[in-house]
């Protein structure tokens, strides 16, 4: 129900990719950048009519240029020291998103490492709640019927390995 994949989330053919937005959901950096590109301006379009995001909060589109059907937008948390709510937060955008893909019977959904980039949030500590997030999510409901964390570099693949083979 669960995969790890090293790669670029851009090229997967799954149901929905989720993107780690920005609030303004209009593109940015990192893999908001990647998918923004990938997709094509028919995304930044889109996304202009959604009015933005909220931190935690999760909001859907089309795939456009990209092979996975859909994508789900999320804001992931700015870490600052762990008293800002930034667990909870984090947590509401990987439960968000699934709630996202099981309301559209969307079988398969794959995750980028939200807020571990230039949010700053510790990278252990995102995977672990990342993990924990989608396997009580995946126990409770049929859809998605499986879940990818997609890595795009070796160190977080490592840890997302170690915590799925604890």
């Amino acid at each position: 129900m669960i995969e790890l994949i090293q790669g670029d989330i851009t090229k997967l053919e799954v149901d929905a990719i989720v993107n780690a937005a920005n609030r303004s959901l209009l593109g940015g950096g990192g893999v908001d950048g990647a998918i923004h590109r990938a997709a094509g301006r028919a995304l930044l379009e889109e996304c202009k009519s959604l009015n933005g995001c909220n931190t935690g909060e999760a909001k859907i589109t089309a795939g456009y240029k990209l092979p996975a059907g859909h994508i789900i937008h999320t804001v992931g948390p700015v870490w600052h020291d762990g008293s800002g709510n930034e667990d909870s937060l984090l947590k509401s955008c990987y439960l968000n998103s699934l709630r996202l893909a099981k309301e559209n019977n969307l079988k398969t959904i794959a995750f980028p490492n939200i807020s571990t980039g230039v949010y700053h949030f510790p990278k252990t500590r995102a995977a672990k709640i990342a993990i924990d997030t989608a396997m009580e999510f995946l126990a409770a409901n049929d859809f998605p019927g499986k879940v990818y964390f997609v890595c795009f570099d070796e160190e977080n693949y490592n840890l997302y390995q170690d915590l799925l083979d604890a």
